[in-house]
Parts: C-alpha cells; structure tokens; sequence
C-alpha cells in the first residue's frame, strides 16, 4: 500500500466510518477458511435467534488453529500499522456470520456500547470491526451496507431504531419500515474475496438479504484501543474528552444519547 492509497483509506475511515483492503488474505487461507468455517457451521444447530445475521458463532482462538492464523494474520497487522492503528488489540474470538440461501437482511444498527462515556464524540478511529470476506459479495447474496458518517453524526434513524440485539430487535418484523428501511445516504458495499473491511462499531450498519443459492460468510473481528488520545491524532480534540473524568465508571448502553450529535 503506497503512502497515498494509506492516507485515502485512513480519511475515509475517519470521515465515513469504513475503508476497504484488497488482498489481505492468500488463496491458502482462504480456502483453509472456506473449508473449517463450512465445517463448523454444519457441526451445529442454528438457532431461531440468529435469523437475521445468519450465524452468530463465537470462536475462540485456541479452539480452532485457523482461526489462530487470521487473527494473528502479519498482513492484517501491518495494514493496521500502515492505517496508523497500531494502538488497536484484536479479541481472542471470531464470529462467523454466514447467511444461508433465502436467508433475510440484517436490521440497521451499530453496536458501540458507551454511549455515556464522552469517549463516543472522539473524532478518530475507536471501536472497529475487521470484517473477512470469503466469497464475492454484492447485492445479491447479501452485502454490507452502511450509512456513512453515523459514527459521529446523529441522523432521523438513530432515534427510531429498535435497541440491536436485544429481543425485541431479533423478533422485529421482516418489513419494519425503519429497521430493513432504504434509507437515502444508505451505500452498499461490495467486496470480493480475500478483501478486508474495516468499520467502525459506533457507524449504522446492516446487511442486504441473500438471494443468491449458496452461503454467504464473512469472519468478524473486533478490535479496540484505549480511551487516550491517539499519538498520531493532529486534529481537534472535543471538550468533551478533554474534560473526561477516566476515573468514573460510565454506565453502559447501545442507546445513543447526548454525545451523538
């Protein structure tokens, strides 16, 4: 990755809340990956719960050596590093989320859950996903979609949104006109193989349905940093951070309140 193409995917990042890098994993990996997810993913009952995401299999890195590999995978390091994310620590755990044939979309939601904590307005990269792609995924089997900017910008959905994963979310209505809604700053975000996409938790997100006649995974990770200011951070710095008490104890919850603005 040239300095260049670095610098454009971290402002993309930054700004909208997603940047996405091609050719992250081998042909190796990936068909090593193919085969163990489909493997476990077979081995299991798939409960009623999962419907909307698919599959919501944790699994642990001492587990399953491949999935050892992808965490601890050098590329996927040294891309973190190039973004200038250095400071980020991967979990332990993958989750697998793999939509079946004629599976359903994924509702709209995001998944911060320290709206309390003035840490939410931080204007730089703070709680991100690293998502895998195993196969090529596009409209039709059930790509990402995002609405850029959500991470740090309050809009109309923000407040008519179910709380994610709780019951209610996961009983919601295949048609809720504001959970599956085609909002107008929605982008769809295809990726072929191999590629990594790198979110933002805090960004609004959700997944179109999988029309396609074959399974649709993706490998998720999350990552996270602490509440410091970022070294590498030259932009402005909230007021609200600066004056962050790191001794108190924010109550958490996946409710935006008034740090979203």
């Amino acid at each position: 990755m040239t300095p260049e193409n670095a610098k454009q995917k971290r402002d993309q990042l930054i700004t909208d809340g997603f940047c996405i890098v091609d050719n992250v994993l081998t042909d190796e990996l990936l068909n090593d990956l193919r085969r163990e997810t489909d493997r476990m993913l077979d081995s299991i009952d798939h409960p009623p719960h999962w419907k909307f995401q698919g599959s919501d299999l944790n699994v642990n890195s001492c587990d399953e050596p491949v999935i050892n590999r992808l965490i601890h995978w050098k590329h996927t390091r040294d891309t973190l590093d190039t973004l200038g994310l250095g400071d980020f620590k991967a979990d332990e755990t993958m989750i697998i989320l793999s939509k079946p044939p004629g599976g359903p979309a994924l509702y709209w939601h995001q998944d911060w859950r320290r709206w309390n904590d003035p840490i939410s307005t931080a204007p730089w990269p703070q709680y991100l996903f690293l998502s895998y792609y195993l196969t090529d995924t596009n409209f039709e089997n059930g790509c990402l979609r995002v609405i850029p900017g959500t991470h740090t910008k309050r809009i109309d959905l923000h407040d008519l949104l179910i709380t994610p994963h709780t019951d209610a979310a996961r009983n919601v209505d295949e048609h809720d006109q504001y959970m599956f809604c085609d909002h107008p700053h929605a982008v769809d975000v295809p990726v072929r193989a191999g590629s990594l996409v790198i979110a933002e938790g805090r960004m609004l997100h959700a997944a179109h349905a999988n029309h396609s006649d074959q399974r649709r995974t993706l490998l998720l990770c999350w990552h996270r940093r602490s509440t410091e200011v970022p070294e590498n951070w030259t932009g402005e710095i909230p007021e609200s951070i600066l004056n962050r008490d790191p001794e108190i104890d924010y109550e958490p919850t996946r409710v935006p309140g008034s740090y979203l603005v």
